[in-house]
């Protein structure tokens, strides 16, 4: 397996390198140049496997051979190792809950995985390469890829990870997971939006002096060790939908959406034969695919905060390769992807009526994608659908806890965040401001 650049113009690489460098030299995404094709024979087989050698099985045809069986079965085995389990919340929706992992965000996968990726190809550099050079981790986040990957590479030798948020647009939790790792963590906080410290780190790797005195990588779902562990979700729901409510009843899928790596990652797998239903992405206000699905427009706005803050993306990195999968078909992208946004309004109200109607708990991406099931649902007729509950509720405690009255449990994964200082370094939103405090700190 190789990676071609959607940028079409450098080099095809294999995993490993793709992994490492996160972005090609000509600022395009990674992509594969085949994606890879489950037989019936192989899909009726998935249904029953263990997670882990699902994963594995998954995960193998893109990895090409630059990890090991054995390494890889065990990357498998340590990523998903907790649940997802698939909840019923009405007649007619389910979710897959995301958010058992160790910073309750389903980012917790992709990081895990990317981690154990980087630090296994750390292992084969030579000592003196590591130490004149470490792997440096360039992360954006908009509040939970950044506690994902601060847990996901705390400790990991020969890796360092400095995180970009933006300031005041994370919640209390989020950017106590961001700000108190210590190691080998290092937050750095925006004076911006999210797509401010997107377009930093993508600037970043594209400099020349920064790429010289450093080694550097993404976290971010442009990465696509990040990016493409994320079809197992799918696959993990599949299983559990067809136990459940058998192989006839076609699995439609509501995704909360912002930067459409996690929806993108799903449409891979529909590309590699697991036979899921339509997909929907779930916007906020920042709804660029949405727009565009309904004018064949593609304006890009400046990101606007709200309630669900993973999602305020106004220019999504990842849609670039849901047109990739489609062959850049506007007709085939309309057939099998819907989207619908809502603002803070809606959001509060679907927590409020969910909570109030059947004692289930969303948080504000979660109450964003019900909202877009119960109208697809509408739309198709009484159609079955599964969203995916991205972040626990508890990450939002001020929207959630006023819109269900009343105070939501900590859960003990969390709870020793509390009381810990935050310690975080403030930087402007310039590329400018970034790069000379990287350059301050390199050899230090």
């Amino acid at each position: 397996m190789h990676y071609y650049s959607l940028g079409k113009q450098s080099p095809n690489v294999d995993f490993k390198t793709a992994a490492i460098t996160g972005q090609a030299p000509d600022k395009g995404l990674y992509f594969p140049t085949t994606i890879p094709q489950f037989t019936p024979e192989q899909i009726e087989r998935f249904k029953t496997l263990d997670k882990a050698t699902l994963a594995f099985e998954v995960m193998k045809p893109y990895v090409g051979g630059t990890i090991d069986d054995t390494s890889l079965q065990q990357i498998c085995a340590e990523t998903i190792n907790f649940e997802f389990p698939l909840v019923p919340i009405t007649e007619n929706i389910a979710t897959l809950e995301l958010f058992h992992g160790p910073t309750l965000a389903f980012k917790d996968v992709g990081a895990r995985f990317m981690s154990r990726c980087l630090g296994y190809f750390a292992k084969q550099e030579s000592a003196a390469i590591l130490q004149s050079k470490p792997n440096t981790v360039l992360v954006a986040t908009s509040g939970d890829t950044g506690g994902a990957v601060a847990n996901g590479f705390l400790g990991v030798e020969g890796v360092n990870v400095i995180i970009l948020y933006p300031k005041g647009k994370v919640s209390p939790i989020q950017e106590l997971q961001l700000t108190t790792c210590g190691q080998n963590i290092t937050a750095l906080e925006v004076d911006g939006t999210f797509d401010d410290c997107q377009a930093i780190v993508k600037d970043a790797f594209m400099d020349a002096e920064l790429n010289a005195a450093y080694k550097l990588t993404s976290a971010n779902s442009i990465n696509v060790a990040r990016w493409l562990p994320q079809q197992l979700y799918y696959f993990f729901a599949w299983q559990q939908w067809v136990a459940k409510y058998g192989d006839q009843t076609p699995m439609h899928i509501v995704v909360p959406s912002g930067n459409f790596g996690n929806i993108c990652a799903g449409m891979m797998a529909k590309a590699s034969g697991l036979p899921l239903g339509h997909f929907v992405a779930a916007c906020n206000v920042n709804n660029v695919v949405t727009r565009y699905l309904q004018t064949g427009n593609y304006e890009i706005h400046k990101a606007v905060a709200t309630v669900s803050n993973a999602m305020d993306v106004g220019n999504p990195s990842n849609f670039i390769r849901i047109m990739e999968i489609i062959q850049n078909n506007f007709e085939s992208l309309q057939k099998g992807l819907s989207s619908y946004s809502y603002d803070d309004a809606a959001t509060a109200s679907a927590i409020h009526r969910v909570y109030k109607t059947t004692h289930y708990i969303l948080d504000p991406h979660g109450a964003i994608a019900f909202l877009a099931a119960e109208q697809f649902i509408k739309e198709q007729e009484g159609a079955r659908s599964l969203i995916l509950e991205t972040a626990h509720p508890v990450k939002f405690p001020e929207v959630v806890e006023e819109a269900i009255g009343q105070t939501i449990e900590i859960p003990d994964s969390v709870k020793y965040l509390l009381g810990k200082e935050k310690v975080a370094i403030p930087i402007g939103a310039s590329f400018a401001g970034f790069k000379d405090w990287m350059l301050s700190k390199a050899g230090s």
